[in-house]
């Protein structure tokens, strides 16, 4: 029988769906809220202004400095759902009404920003293609290479999926995109603090930050924009004319300095919380693997901060249920309120009745080695209680795989939009 220490109580490992704000960065935001700090307007040419203008500029230059890019192209956004879409829209309409191309090519294991932003533009009468995930979750070079023609304008792709953690070689498609007129949009709200970044050497011309991705505020994100050759989208907003018109609205200097101070803290430590995180996530997997009947979904060696696993012959809700204040999302906590299997793995072919019993796990600055072991612990418990009362699980200690017992009426998956 599979025990759980009494005194466990609640334990978070979603780091992947939002993160604690670091009490450096609280910190350094409080400076900012009250009459002695830098609370005041950016745009003002008063002294009050004028500091509020320098911490919004040194904050850029930690936000480029964590990916490798000059800080004349960060523009301060909401979030990375704003800055997608500034990006997506942006590019697509500016090419469009100038008659410079009509198709964008993305993929269809893309975050619901991305997804969203791609279909409007089609409603607006450009060409999306998306591309199918490998087994692992990846799209390859050879994919998008495949994809481009003539009329492209952007390629969208994310650095690390939400769900699974599973890594696109962005380096690879950006050198690819060299040689063609094509954008190249990156979604690293995922991978920014836990894998490396350089956009100048990748190619990158437009990257989505999200701040409270990595221990900075929620309400804050920033959209890096390649300046030279400059990268020209139209705005979603008007008037004001801040940020150049790219981006208009009176800035929020504490957010800023808040999501900046978050940057340099994930830089600080890229030396080895990654390691760190790895170390967590691979316990934590053979543990689960050990339960038997479990599909680790997505890479072998993905992003280190993401587990995303299916653990068979369980009812999916049920087992979401037994696992009361553990802390993590059945999937992506963007969608995991939606009964709809996540179109992720769908994209990645895993069956909906598997898809149903899948759980996320995502680790951060706060997760320990004794955390990982007691929610490996609750899992084992809950499947242990569930599966007692599972004739699958009979089916499965009597030899059958989990191929067997899911994907032989298995539907093919779909995964176009319209399921999204």
């Amino acid at each position: 029988m599979t025990t759980v220490p009494a005194d466990a109580g609640r334990l978070y490992l979603d780091y992947a769906a939002t993160t604690p704000v670091a009490p450096e960065v609280a910190a350094r935001m409080a400076a900012c809220l009250q009459i002695d700090g830098a609370f005041g307007n950016p745009s003002s040419l008063h002294p009050w202004g004028v500091d509020a203008a320098r911490l919004v500029d040194a904050a850029a230059e930690q936000v480029a400095a964590l990916i490798g890019g000059a800080p004349e192209g960060v523009v301060w956004t909401s979030g990375a759902t704003e800055s997608d879409n500034l990006a997506i829209l942006g590019v697509g309409r500016f090419a469009r009404e100038r008659g410079r191309g009509n198709h964008v090519i993305s993929a269809r294991t893309e975050h619901a920003a991305v997804l969203g932003a791609l279909e409007q533009l089609e409603r607006e009468g450009m060409e999306v293609t998306l591309l199918p995930p490998g087994p692992d979750g990846a799209v390859s070079v050879d994919q998008v290479d495949a994809a481009l023609r003539d009329d492209t304008v952007l390629v969208s792709l994310m650095h690390v999926n939400n769900e699974t953690g599973a890594v696109n070689d962005i380096a690879a498609i950006g050198d690819r995109l060299r040689h063609h007129p094509a954008r190249f949009h990156v979604d690293a709200a995922q991978s920014a603090g836990r894998l490396p970044l350089h956009v100048d050497q990748w190619g990158i011309d437009l990257l989505a930050l999200s701040g409270h991705k990595l221990y900075g505020p929620k309400g804050v994100g920033a959209l890096w924009v390649r300046r030279r050759p400059r990268v020209r989208l139209s705005p979603l907003l008007h008037g004001g004319g801040q940020q150049g018109g790219v981006r208009p609205g009176t800035l929020a200097p504490h957010l800023i300095a808040g999501m900046g101070a978050a940057c340099a803290l994930v830089q600080g430590e890229m030396a080895h919380e990654p390691d760190r995180l790895r170390g967590l996530r691979n316990r934590l997997r053979d543990q689960l693997v050990g339960l038997g009947a479990v599909q680790v979904n997505g890479q072998v060696d993905g992003s280190p901060h993401v587990l995303n696993v299916s653990i068979g012959c369980i009812n999916g809700d049920a087992l979401q249920a037994d696992l009361g204040d553990l802390g993590v999302s059945a999937g992506s906590a963007c969608s995991s309120s939606d009964q709809a299997a996540s179109h992720v793995l769908r994209a990645m072919g895993v069956p909906d009745a598997l898809a149903h019993s899948t759980l996320r796990f995502s680790f951060g600055r706060w997760t320990t080695p004794e955390s990982v072991d007691v929610a490996g612990a609750r899992v084992a418990a809950a499947a242990e209680r569930l599966r007692a009362l599972s004739p699958a699980w009979l089916r499965y200690r009597d030899g059958h795989s989990l191929d067997a017992l899911y994907r032989r009426n298995a539907q093919p998956a779909d995964a176009s939009k319209e399921d999204e």
